[in-house]
């Protein structure tokens, strides 16, 4: 799935591919593959895009409706 909120919040902040990447210590095609869901970000590389963009992690990472679609989910299987 791709990061729309990152990318959006990237852009924002006027950050390029390339920005990001060298912020978290990866070459930029390794970057784009987790920007785009073909692979993920680890913990400690979230923590470090959230506190550059001034947002919390779930701001950036977690889908919008996470939190809606979890109690649906919850409300399926009980």
């Amino acid at each position: 799935m791709q990061q729309e909120k990152l990318i959006a919040w990237r852009k924002y902040h006027g950050l390029t591919q390339q920005d990001m990447a060298k912020l978290i210590g990866v070459d930029v095609r390794t970057y784009i593959n987790k920007e785009t869901g073909i692979s993920q970000f680890k913990a400690n590389e979230m923590f470090a895009i959230a506190e550059r963009l001034g947002r919390k992690i779930d701001e950036i990472f977690l889908p919008t409706n996470f939190m809606k679609h979890e109690v649906e989910v919850g409300k399926t299987t009980a």
